[in-house]
């Protein structure tokens, strides 16, 4: 009776292994499946600011950290209200233009269309509209857009995309304001927003690799004496360009995929030179602006000034029109 219990117990612990590893198998199976199939793009690139610049985006200079990698300046815009009210839901409109007739090289030296994506920096005490303050006209136009903090804690500085291109060169942020009736540490007042907005890949990795996205120059003065067309380890193609410069000594310079060579054998060239075109069509632009956190009862006293003004104006303009006929009477007599 015993061995028979001993052998039940063993056989379901077998079982319960067998069960856990199979639901493990099909997990690992399951998220390297739908890394393959469906890439999450979305977490590559802030990835690497918030790992470099865990604490904020701007640096002590002004300078958003995207321009680190993304060397070529290219216009950014925002639109948002002059002033608004406390706890109300306002649209930020960011706009990252560009030729979308161009395309960009990708990681594999294909051609690809650009990515765009920004990071918005709130006043404290902004942070994006939960969806129930949002109104279904607004919902329509901010579409699928979805936003992330940039760190745990920050909500008042938003990340969004990468995104497509084509159908992301405008940009609508659904932001709700402070109130400081309820939050002590918000006051009245103006506030300046930061935005930077890029699109295309970089020029930099942040380990400080060039990309492919880069115009490659030579590395030494001399003659080309060997093109050689290479595959690396993902298949890819890349150039192997061999200087053999005056001393007879040969430096070989390595093209990766995706800049298109714009030299030939037997050519000379001086350090420097460009070695192909440059690929790069995108770009990093920075834009700051204010907004005013607007009191309404400041408001109710403007308007209240205002209206005495105009009182007192049309008093004096009664005045002085009875005091003229008095003149023009006394006159008359």
């Amino acid at each position: 009776m015993r061995k028979s219990f001993t052998t039940t117990r063993f056989q379901s612990a077998i079982k319960a292994m067998t069960k856990s590893l199979l639901v493990a198998i099909a997990s690992v199976t399951f998220f390297l499946t739908s890394a393959i199939v469906l890439p999450q793009t979305a977490e590559a690139y802030p990835f690497w600011a918030q790992q470099t610049y865990p604490e904020t985006p701007r640096e002590p200079t002004g300078r958003i950290v995207c321009a680190n990698c993304h060397l070529a300046q290219k216009p950014a815009e925002i639109e948002v209200p002059q002033s608004v009210l406390p706890d109300t839901v306002f649209k930020a409109i960011v706009k990252i233009p560009y030729d979308t007739s161009v395309q960009q090289v990708g990681a594999d030296g294909s051609k690809v269309g650009l990515n765009v994506g920004a990071v918005l920096m709130l006043p404290e005490g902004f942070k994006i509209a939960p969806e129930d303050r949002i109104s279904e006209e607004l919902k329509e136009e901010v579409g699928d857009t979805y936003f992330q903090s940039y760190r745990e804690g920050k909500d008042n500085v938003i990340l969004v995309g990468p995104l497509p291109g084509e159908q992301y060169q405008e940009i609508i942020f659904p932001i709700l304001s402070p109130n400081p009736a309820t939050d002590k540490s918000i006051q009245f007042g103006k506030y300046s927003i930061n935005l930077g907005a890029n699109r295309g890949r970089g020029q930099v990795y942040p380990t400080g690799e060039k990309s492919n996205n880069n115009q490659y120059t030579a590395s030494a003065a001399g003659n080309i004496t060997k093109i050689a067309k290479e595959e690396d380890e993902d298949g890819n193609v890349k150039y192997a360009i061999s200087i053999q410069n005056e001393s007879g000594e040969t430096v070989t310079d390595i093209i990766p995929a995706g800049p298109e060579l714009i030299v030939s054998e037997g050519q000379a060239v001086k350090a420097g030179d460009a070695l192909t075109n440059n690929p790069n069509v995108g770009g990093f632009g920075q834009k700051d602006t204010e907004i005013v956190l607007q009191d309404a009862s400041r408001i109710g006293w403007l308007v209240a000034f205002v209206s005495l003004v105009m009182l007192a104006q049309i008093m004096l303009v009664l005045k002085k029109k009875q005091v003229e006929k008095v003149q023009a009477a006394e006159m008359n007599f």
